[in-house]
């Protein structure tokens, strides 16, 4: 029997900052086609009770890869610390920490021999060391992407567009994997806010709520890439450089900023309510993405692009300035990190 009340069907085609594009590529043909290096920002301190471990995947999924180091070592998960989830469709080297705080150098060395040379985990040692805190996340300085976009349609106007998200950068957009397969996410944020309905598994709901938080910056967001001015300053008030990220607290930007967000966000009072009684407080986003380095080369029929992210930010939202992606991986890619 259909629901009386179904769950409205999510709109998250956000516009695109310099229209649509006019090519489209295959992504994600193989895992060597997103590789993704975490750079932390600063060195292991050299001691401590955590065993720091830089360590380079494929294939593998971060989760995981911390539970099996957790099992193996005979500690609680939440004693595995990672500054942010990495797809595990891709290639990608990121830092772990351990709680160890009784083994010595001798016996970390013979330990992490053992853990790599059993695991059936595609998993490589990069480095390792001693640090007095556990890795916490978006605790890392940035992420720096190689993709490789493959059997591209076109190269016409490809490069005009190219310098465009160089010289402008590209919408600060959560990418459409913080909302679930199927948009499952905003799905069970509609249960909970609109219906009133408990969730009950922790994980799903931490997943609810930073989904409709991001969708509803992404809502303000659209608005402004829509009117045009997503990279500029309105009304010459500097927060408008920024959209809100929704929680308890009074939001500190002037009126006329505040009747714009309001705009774009009419119809959702129930999620505004609901954030602000979750444990979130008033925050803001940057609107404007700008990846660092950002540099290409086409190379036969497909095109390389390197460019690096602060934490938080999305690979998928530069990529989809550049075309229409047909994705070839099983699954989709994940949020660099669940906050925000």
């Amino acid at each position: 029997m259909a629901e009386d009340n179904p769950i409205p069907a999510f709109d998250i085609a956000f516009p695109y900052a310099f229209g649509s594009p006019d090519t489209s590529a295959d992504f994600r043909c193989s895992p060597e086609d997103f590789v993704v290096d975490e750079q932390l920002g600063f060195t292991p301190d050299g001691e401590g009770e955590h065993l720091m471990l830089q360590i380079r995947k494929r294939g593998e999924n971060t989760a995981w890869v911390a539970e099996q180091l957790a099992n193996f070592f005979g500690i609680k998960t939440m004693d595995v610390g990672f500054c942010g989830l990495k797809d595990r469709h891709a290639q990608t080297s990121q830092w772990f920490s351990l709680y160890l705080p009784k083994s010595d150098p001798e016996e970390d060395a013979a330990r992490l021999a053992a853990f790599f040379a059993g695991t059936e985990a595609q998993v490589e040692l990069l480095t390792s060391g001693r640090h007095t805190k556990k890795l916490r996340r978006g605790q890392h300085e940035a992420n720096f992407f190689q993709v490789t976009l493959r059997h591209v349609a076109s190269f016409a106007g490809l490069d005009l567009r190219l310098n465009r998200i160089l010289e402008q950068g590209v919408p600060n957009y959560f990418g459409e994997q913080r909302f679930g397969r199927n948009q499952s996410n905003l799905h069970s944020a509609s249960r909970w806010f609109d219906r009133g309905e408990v969730i009950r598994n922790r994980n799903k709901k931490v997943m609810a709520k930073s989904a409709a938080r991001s969708y509803l910056f992404n809502r303000v967001l659209a608005g402004r890439v829509a009117n045009g001015s997503w990279d500029q300053i309105v009304d010459k008030d500097p927060d408008s450089a920024s959209g809100p990220l929704w929680g308890r607290g009074r939001s500190q930007v002037s009126d006329a900023l505040a009747q714009i967000e309001m705009q774009a966000l009419e119809g959702k009072a129930a999620w505004l309510r609901g954030l602000e009684h979750v444990g979130l407080q008033q925050e803001r986003r940057a609107l404007v993405l700008k990846p660092v380095g950002f540099s290409w080369e086409q190379k036969g029929g497909g095109l390389n692009l390197a460019f690096g992210l602060p934490p938080g930010a999305f690979a998928t939202s530069v990529l989809r300035e550049i075309a229409f992606l047909s994705n070839k991986s099983t699954g989709p890619e994940v949020s660099d990190t669940p906050s925000g």
